[in-house]
């Protein structure tokens, strides 16, 4: 199933930051979000519920790799909706 993405305003940001400032992984995001596109169970995501946060209304969030084995490696936080067919991604951040 194909997903719409949508963005936090703090995603956005983090990501329009992340362009300027380190290119190679900024394009690392990029093929991260067009794999949640389009597959969310691709084994390279390594999604998994993430437990320590929620949504606006109380959604479950998820987390998905942009690196792995990395120090400080990237992470892609989301959730489902608001509508059908969307994700919404509420942070792009190394690993906490």
């Amino acid at each position: 199933m194909d997903f719409r993405l949508e963005f936090s305003t703090e995603a956005r940001n983090i990501l329009a930051n992340l362009q300027e400032v380190d290119p190679k992984k900024y394009k690392k995001v990029l093929k991260t979000l067009g794999l949640m596109s389009s597959n969310l169970r691709h084994p390279s995501l390594h999604t998994h519920k993430y437990d320590s946060l929620s949504g606006p209304n109380s959604e479950e969030v998820f987390e998905a790799y942009v690196e792995n084995r990395t120090p400080g490696a990237f992470r892609v936080f989301w959730y489902y909706g608001p509508s059908q067919g969307a994700i919404t991604i509420i942070a792009i951040t190394p690993h906490p």
